[in-house]
């Protein structure tokens, strides 16, 4: 279903808005290049939180101490590069209004 011209017309006043706004995140956006930034830290942290969890599970089961807390430690690394705020920030900088 094809945008009627007041819908256009509005689409347009946003992106010219979006520019003016955070140039840095518009030519983001435009480019495609924010799934990129996201895809590298998103894919390492889950990684290492399911390989600290095996790691930990087997620590455990096997009761080898070491094992089960580099496990865990791993899961927490993990864990914090699934939720920094960097990982969301596009970029910008991280100061609270």
């Amino acid at each position: 279903m094809p945008l009627s011209d007041r819908e256009r017309k509005q689409l347009e006043e946003l992106e010219s808005g979006l520019a003016a706004e955070d140039p840095r995140l518009a030519e983001e956006l435009s480019t495609g290049s924010v799934g990129l930034r996201f895809g590298h830290r998103i894919y390492l942290g889950a990684i290492a939180c399911l390989l600290g969890l095996v790691l930990l599970i087997v620590g455990v089961s096997t009761q080898i101490i070491v094992v089960g807390v580099g496990g865990f430690l791993l899961m927490g690394a993990g864990t914090y590069l699934l939720v920094d705020k960097r990982s969301f920030s596009l970029g910008r900088s991280s100061k609270v209004k």
